[in-house]
């Protein structure tokens, strides 16, 4: 199952279903247990994908591909590696990226993103798995030159517009073992699966239930794998995901 929220002109932000080329209306968020198709049809081309989800939080996961740690010059972590990132850092589909002017060095990070679909603390791995509602494609932009500058990572990786995720969340899916591509400007420059996680997701979700309460609609991001580099203004940027799909973005300078 694929589930949208999307701008329509004429009733605004709404949940959807899709179908084929079609989104089939939602008479709420896909993430209420009590929400349910309508009998309405919308074009795909009728409406502009957003954002699927408005997160409370953003948790995550650094170095979680061994291969990533090595090219960052880090040891393997004995634990996960966690980081937030803000509210305001998440874009959808197609949105622009915004090249920070107090930065000289922004870079692309594709990564699988896990969407939390119950209420959660203090939960197994087999709780964990079950309080996942689906998947989506995320891209981890990060300010490399500051992240380095200041030794920790809040600032590189908190800008505005610096988590783009979509297109859709998508269901029944094993994330174990999925192709993961970034493409820049049609050129691939990561390519892994990510059956070569350290950690997998019921054990990270598990570990962050640790620290802190994971609510519906909070966003996990699983780590990127090797190949990270840097972006420009005007480069387009695609994440790809197999089972999923393609989050497509541009860089824009607006400093």
């Amino acid at each position: 199952m694929k589930y949208v929220r999307f701008l329509d002109n004429k009733n605004g932000v709404g949940y959807g279903l899709i179908e084929g080329e079609k989104i089939r209306i939602l008479d709420g968020s896909f993430l209420d247990p009590i929400s349910k198709p309508t009998d309405t049809l919308l074009s795909l081309n009728e409406v502009i994908l957003l954002a699927p989800v408005e997160p409370s939080k953003i948790i995550c996961v650094g170095l979680n591909y061994a291969l990533h740690a090595r090219e960052l010059d880090h040891s393997l972590p004995e634990d996960p590696v966690i980081f937030m990132k803000p509210q305001t850092s998440v874009i959808g589909v197609n949105a622009e990226i915004i090249y920070p002017k107090i930065s000289q060095r922004v870079d692309y990070e594709a990564e699988l993103a896990v969407v939390i679909g119950k209420t959660i603390k203090d939960v197994s791995e087999i709780k964990a798995a079950e309080a996942v509602f689906g998947y989506t494609c995320a891209n981890d932009v990060t300010a490399r030159d500051l992240q380095k500058k200041d030794g920790q990572w809040t600032r590189g990786k908190s800008f505005d517009t610096f988590c783009p995720i979509g297109p859709w969340v998508v269901t029944d899916i094993n994330p174990s073992h999925l192709d993961i591509q970034l493409l820049l400007n049609g050129e691939v420059k990561q390519s892994s699966n990510t059956q070569n996680f350290i950690s997998s997701v019921p054990k990270l979700v598990s570990f962050i239930s640790q620290v802190m309460t994971l609510n519906p609609g909070d966003v996990v991001l699983t780590g990127t794998p090797e190949g990270v580099g840097p972006l420009q203004p005007g480069d387009e940027v695609i994440v790809r995901i197999q089972s999923i799909g393609e989050l497509r973005n541009t860089i824009v300078n607006k400093g």
